[in-house]
């Protein structure tokens, strides 16, 4: 029996030791899926966080660039709606009103025919200047601005120039690739 014991017990450990080997799994893709599954994860987020960022690089570019012409279209129309001269009024109101839009274009046109008059009867100038200007809000096509405007006035009863210093709140609107004054009010 102990010859059978020791002959049985090397061939059931070779067996064994055969039979581990032979039916052993190999070794696990387990985690090698779940690293690419998590490095796929974290491309595809990286893609989405860079895409948010150029969006919104572009949308705050339009916005500035927005900011930029409207201010410099309302500097020139608020320059343009201060200075009067009575020897060229007709011209000056067509320039005001076509750099108008909406509700005060509307406004001027309306009240434009007895100004004129007043203008004219009084022999009113103005020479009005932007001192300081600044975006108060803005969007791609719709611009608010603060305009502190100085403008000299002389007419029959004050020959001698007064100065008016005025502040302006200006909305400007983008119509047809154009800024125009779309709301124009003293402060």
């Amino acid at each position: 029996m102990t010859a059978q014991l020791c002959d049985e017990t090397p061939a059931a450990d070779v067996s064994e030791g055969g039979d581990e080997e032979a039916a052993s799994p190999p070794a696990p893709r387990r985690p090698r899926r779940v690293a690419l599954a998590v490095a796929a994860a974290i491309s595809v987020a990286t893609l989405g966080a860079l895409a948010f960022l150029g969006w919104n690089y572009q949308q705050q570019r339009g916005i500035a660039e927005a900011s930029k012409a409207a201010l410099a279209s309302a500097q020139t129309y608020a320059t343009m709606l201060t200075s009067i001269d009575t020897t060229s009024v007709d011209d000056n109101f067509a320039k005001v009103v076509d750099g108008a839009t909406g509700e005060f274009r509307d406004m001027y046109s309306q009240s434009a025919a007895q100004l004129r008059q007043v203008l004219i009867d009084n022999k009113a100038m103005s020479k009005g200047i932007v001192v300081d200007s600044a975006v108060k809000s803005a969007t791609k096509n719709r611009v608010e601005v603060l305009l502190f405007i100085d403008q000299a006035i002389t007419n029959v009863a004050n020959p001698a120039a007064r100065l008016d210093r005025s502040r302006v709140a200006m909305t400007m609107e983008r119509v047809d690739g154009r800024w125009l004054a779309s709301r124009v009010e003293l402060k």
